[in-house]
């Protein structure tokens, strides 16, 4: 279809292709001339060689002369007008009549504007009045109306490879459109007889390397007239060589690359057309022409209308391609009202994307999904396992953030360890919530081995020759089997634009509620400055009264307790016991208080040395418990108050040490790392458990789970502090928990950040 470039290196290697300089190959098809002029003197400063063929005079004869002499007095006027447009391109193609070698000859000329050059190009007309543009124009308009008409892009093309066939008289027209991966299938093919079908056919992507690609974007229209023809080198005057090569990507003489003729020879074509189709200003795909029965020139107004044609094809392509899935579009957008209907309903949204009816599935046609909201992943459908999606969180969280929505129908290319489950998830779309946080949802597509019919094969474009490694076309264009492992069916536009907008809307969603939350948060922070206010001055003030109350009765036990009946001593000691239970409560409230309020001292702190300061002051406790204390690895630095650390560790520990009945005790303190927030800590032990009803409970004030004096008392206030101390560090705590088997408190610290007290642990809940 295209070029492949050569390679001389001992390793030959297919990205040599993009590495060919085809925009400056120094020479051009002979069939026409190239003169690049100066300005406004139109002074000839650069052309090719074959102009004693065309123009009856050497080149040396017109390098330094102006264009004004080649012409007849009647034209010089109105070229140079016309040659010093701003509109230039406009008035193409001039018809000029350039004197040389005894007579005159009929020309188009073609010119551009190029990195301050002029060019002109000089096409010989053979019959001046067999092809009048208009008559063209005339014979396209009908085909210009069934182009528009037709119902789905396969008709379009259809319609397309036929009406440039018959403009043409090309022996074969195909159109082809490429993948993701610049692979080309054919979509429509309109040939003779006798020439080998290509419909349906794929052709590798190394057929069109980069450079060749991006010229086809830059210039539309591409004609080889003979395959076989000698090249006219560029000769040019020495200040002109002396500004380096020509760049000649606008020319439509340019000479084309040797690897490409060698590659039309082998396909067994003697001349070729490509006429580009783009698709919002992208390479979408290729009108090729080729012909079998020798060279063929088409005539500059005949190209021109191919042209029209491929553009007008080009404006279609869009809306035609929606037409051939308009059900399944019509489809996923009901399925996003759904959805967002559903989302908007509930609190927890994440999971309600997993919910039954699988509509998260319908989105995108995929055989399994997740979501993965805060630390907390969901799942429904077939995925992988939490390992696996773990690590390719990890993976998606490491990529660059530029891309919102990542989908590839070849994970295993992107991600190696993807081999392990690409029975489930050889596909994926990741649509990335939000910028900081990683939060993902994800599609799953299973692999499905395909067959796929080739135009040859395309993994031998290395031959040896003269002892050498050399890149060369295949010779082949007969078909071609490949099995192709490791894919998913690939994602389609619609599908992919579906998961687009559902991330658009929970990102609106979020922060719809995150402006909610914020209100709320800024509401709650002042009642609790009011509260804890309030708590510190009702605790301090509460004192001086409850003291006296306690003096007054101890005074009294002390000095008339022989003249109190005994029923009334018993209440003078229920009043002394009552008053010391008051004080310890009001001395914890008072303490809470503080926690709210006081300064903490954030700096970088190791952990362990914290830890290790909390069990020595704890160690008597620990000896009589006969616990064993365990820390597996160090313990991760953190940025925190290093006072208040060593409360929340002496706070956790004391308490697994309090509410454990088993014979052999222990507790263990360690830390594991979240893909998203970092190091996990937490103090874990074998005691008496707490019941799934009470995790939440455990953390209000003055709430306890047992009798006042069971497991030693206390005041239930530790974990409310231990809490308050560890959202005061911008982090989180939360329990797991199995009555009678142990608990494990976990906490983060994160204390640049803004509080986040939705975290949740990872794989906490699953849809499993």
């Amino acid at each position: 279809m295209s070029t492949e470039s050569a390679g001389t290196a001992q390793v030959a290697d297919l990205s040599n292709c993009d590495k060919e300089p085809i925009h400056i190959p120094g020479a051009i098809q002979p069939h026409g001339v190239l003169l690049v002029l100066r300005e406004p003197s139109l002074i000839i400063c650069q052309s090719s060689e074959n102009t004693e063929a065309l123009l009856g005079c050497g080149v040396q004869e017109l390098l330094g002369r102006s264009l004004d002499s080649l012409l007849p007095a009647s034209q010089i006027a109105s070229t140079r007008a016309s040659l010093l447009s701003d509109r230039l391109q406009d008035n193409n193609p001039l018809k000029l009549t350039l004197k040389g070698g005894g007579g005159e000859r009929l020309f188009n000329g073609i010119a551009h504007r190029h990195q301050g050059r002029l060019f002109l190009e000089l096409e010989p007309v053979a019959d001046p009045e067999s092809l009048p543009f208009s008559s063209f124009y005339q014979q396209a308009r009908g085909s210009m109306s069934r182009l528009r008409d037709a119902k789905d892009l396969r008709a379009l093309c259809e319609e397309g490879v036929r009406e440039v066939r018959r403009l043409t008289g090309f022996d074969r027209v195909i159109i082809y459109r490429f993948d993701s991966d610049w692979n080309g299938q054919v979509l429509a093919e309109d040939r003779r007889e006798t020439a080998d079908p290509y419909m349906g056919l794929h052709f590798p992507a190394s057929d069109i390397p980069r450079q060749a690609r991006e010229l086809y974007v830059l210039n539309l229209m591409r004609i080889i007239a003979a395959v076989d023809y000698v090249p006219a080198r560029i000769v040019s005057l020495p200040e002109e060589a002396a500004q380096g090569p020509l760049d000649m990507s606008f020319c439509v003489l340019r000479s084309v690359s040797p690897i490409h003729l060698e590659y039309l020879r082998n396909m067994g074509a003697g001349s070729s057309m490509s006429i580009s189709l783009l698709q919002e200003g992208r390479l979408w795909g290729l009108i090729s022409c080729t012909h079998m029965s020798g060279s063929k020139y088409v005539p500059y107004e005949v190209r021109t209308a191919c042209e029209f044609v491929g553009q007008f094809m080009s404006s279609f392509i869009s809306s035609k391609e929606g037409h051939e899935h308009y059900d399944q579009r019509i489809r996923t957008k009901s399925v996003q009202g759904r959805l967002l209907e559903r989302m908007t309903r509930v609190g927890d949204f994440a999971a309600e994307l997993c919910q039954s009816p699988p509509e998260l599935l319908e989105l995108t046609g995929a055989m399994g999904a997740a979501v993965y909201f805060n630390g907390r992943m969901t799942i429904i459908g077939k995925a992988p396992e939490d390992e696996q999606l773990q690590g390719l969180i990890r993976w998606l969280s490491g990529r660059p953030a530029s891309q919102d929505v990542f989908a590839t129908n070849c994970l295993l290319r992107h991600y190696p360890e993807s081999e392990a489950f690409k029975d489930v998830a050889a596909g994926l779309i990741a649509a990335s919530m939000s910028r900081g946080r990683h939060n993902y949802v994800l599609w799953f597509r299973p692999e499905v081995v395909q067959t796929v019919e080739w135009g040859g094969n395309p993994h031998k474009p290395v031959d040896v020759q003269d002892d050498q490694l050399r890149l060369h076309p295949r010779k082949s264009f007969a078909l071609w089997k490949e099995t192709v492992r490791g894919k998913s069916l690939p994602w389609k536009d619609y599908e992919l634009e579906a998961a687009r907008e559902l991330r658009r809307s929970i990102i609106d969603i979020v922060l719809e509620r995150s402006e909610e939350l914020l209100k709320l948060n800024m509401e709650l922070k002042r009642s609790n400055v009011e509260l804890d206010s309030f708590a510190y001055a009702a605790s301090h003030d509460l004192k001086e009264p409850l003291r006296g109350i306690h003096n007054y009765a101890s005074l009294v036990l002390r000095e008339d307790s022989e003249a109190l009946r005994p029923s009334n001593r018993t209440r003078m000691d229920t009043v002394v016991r009552l008053t010391q239970r008051m004080e310890s409560l009001i001395n914890s409230l008072l303490h809470y208080s503080q926690v709210g309020r006081m300064e903490l001292s954030l700096r970088e702190t190791d952990l362990n040395d914290v830890l290790s300061s909390v069990l020595e002051v704890l160690k008597p406790r620990i000896e009589e418990a006969r616990a064993e204390v365990r820390v597996p690895e160090p313990l991760p630095p953190a940025r925190c108050d290093r006072v208040r650390m060593m409360e929340v560790f002496t706070n956790l520990i004391t308490n697994a040490l309090k509410y454990n009945d088993k014979e052999k005790k222990w507790v263990e303190i360690g830390a594991r790392r979240d893909p998203e927030f970092g190091p996990v800590y937490f103090v874990r032990d074998n005691g008496i458990g707490i019941k799934p009803e009470y995790h939440e409970a455990i953390f209000r004030i003055f709430k306890r789970l047992h009798g006042r004096d069971k497991y030693g008392g206390g005041t239930g206030t530790g974990l409310t502090i231990v809490k308050r101390l560890i959202e005061r560090h911008n982090g989180r705590i939360w329990v797991e928990s199995t009555a009678g088997e142990g608990t494990a408190f976990f906490f983060t610290l994160d204390s640049e950040k803004e509080p986040a007290s939705e975290l949740r642990p990872f794989g906490g809940e699953s849809g499993r």
